[in-house]
């Protein structure tokens, strides 16, 4: 017996986009949370950069939401880098005392 297709509204298909592409999210992640096919996301991540490529206004979003993805990753990587600072510090304090 064939599964029965399950069809998504062109706002969900968007916000799974941007959850990949802006949030960083892995696309077996979304997959597995939203219980979305093997090649759902990636088909549609697939049409949205083609859509782009002819639409200067949904290029400019998607350069944004690439934008946001790498701002997010250095934010990241600064506070990781500030904690293990932080803790240093409080190590030496402690050694001149």
């Amino acid at each position: 017996m064939a599964g029965i297709k399950k069809t998504y509204t062109p706002e969900f298909k968007k916000k799974m986009v941007k959850l990949v592409l802006e949030e960083g999210r892995q696309m077996k992640s979304v997959n597995q949370e939203y219980n979305l096919g093997e090649g759902s996301l990636r088909k549609w991540i697939r049409d949205y950069s083609e859509e782009c490529e002819t639409n200067p206004e949904l290029n400019n979003k998607k350069n944004q939401m690439a934008e946001i993805l790498k701002l997010r990753k250095e934010l990241a990587e600064a506070k990781k880098e500030n904690d293990f600072l932080k803790k240093a510090a409080a190590f030496f304090a402690k050694e001149l005392d």
